[in-house]
């Protein structure tokens, strides 16, 4: 699968909702709430990026709302996603909750982070904060084909996005597929494979083809799969580096050469084993 139709050339992606999702963001995973959350966001901010990406369960919306506000930049032009912790109850009044810590007033994305309890227990409430402006779109996250499809069955509204782990070695190409037929936008969470990937020979060799980063060209196959990417960083260089993928393209040997690590025999499972 080449690029995406639907992502356009100013790097966002439009999702079937009507809103429209920076194809690179900054996730902010196991950062630590304080200076060194609020450094990483107002870094990549500064680097350009407009999608930052966190969560409940990070424990870190307030160090994000913290560089938000200090950025300068207005609050229309930064996509903000957080995620629902399916085992903390209600997701309005966890949305509520979540505002509040970012001082928000609305996230433009909100996910299940994981389908405790069924694919479909926390969905209804998930349309609720959207109805109640809470959130602009809904989707879910590290949720499988049949897991994807119960949603779509059970709702009034679908998935915008699917956010779920993607790379080269976790070419979930079925998962992918089944995405794509529903008109649900994947996003890749650890697309370095946290950063193990980046020393991957396959991975060197086409850096060094194309005169780019390891971490570049990791984030290019994403984004020429049709996929949002989101990177974590906590350096000021890399997430700089990291930004630098919209001004290049990988050739179709470079993409098969990659697209060959796949070790999922893809896949149309989101995880191969589940911590829920």
């Amino acid at each position: 699968m080449n690029l995406n139709a639907s992502t356009s050339g100013d790097g966002t992606r439009l999702l079937a909702d009507g809103n429209r999702l920076p194809v690179l963001g900054l996730g902010v995973w196991q950062v630590p709430d304080g200076r060194e959350c609020v450094n990483a966001v107002r870094w990549a901010l500064d680097a350009g990026y407009r999608h930052i990406d966190t969560a409940q369960a990070y424990g870190n919306e307030e160090s994000v709302g913290r560089a938000l506000r200090d950025s300068g930049i207005p609050r229309e032009e930064v996509f903000v996603t957080t995620k629902f912790q399916p085992r903390s109850g209600d997701p309005v009044a966890q949305a509520e909750a979540s505002l509040r810590r970012l001082g928000l007033e609305q996230v433009d994305l909100y996910l299940v982070h994981w389908p405790a309890g069924g694919p479909t227990r926390a969905w209804a409430g998930m349309e609720q904060a959207r109805e109640r402006g809470l959130a602009r779109s809904i989707g879910v996250s590290n949720f499988d084909v049949a897991e994807l499809e119960a949603v779509i069955a059970a709702g009034s509204v679908p998935p915008a996005v699917n956010q779920i782990l993607f790379n080269p070695p976790h070419n979930r190409r079925a998962l992918l597929d089944a995405c794509v037929r529903s008109d649900v936008a994947v996003e890749a969470y650890s697309p370095l494979g946290t950063g193990r990937y980046v020393d991957n020979p396959t991975v060197a060799g086409v850096a060094r083809r194309t005169g780019r980063t390891p971490a570049q060209v990791l984030l290019r196959w994403g984004v020429q799969h049709g996929l949002v990417v989101v990177a974590k960083s906590t350096h000021r260089d890399r997430i700089h580096e990291n930004a630098q993928i919209h001004d290049f393209t990988l050739s179709a040997e470079d993409m098969a050469e990659l697209d060959a690590l796949d070790r999922t025999g893809g896949t149309g499972r989101a995880l191969e084993s589940k911590w829920w």
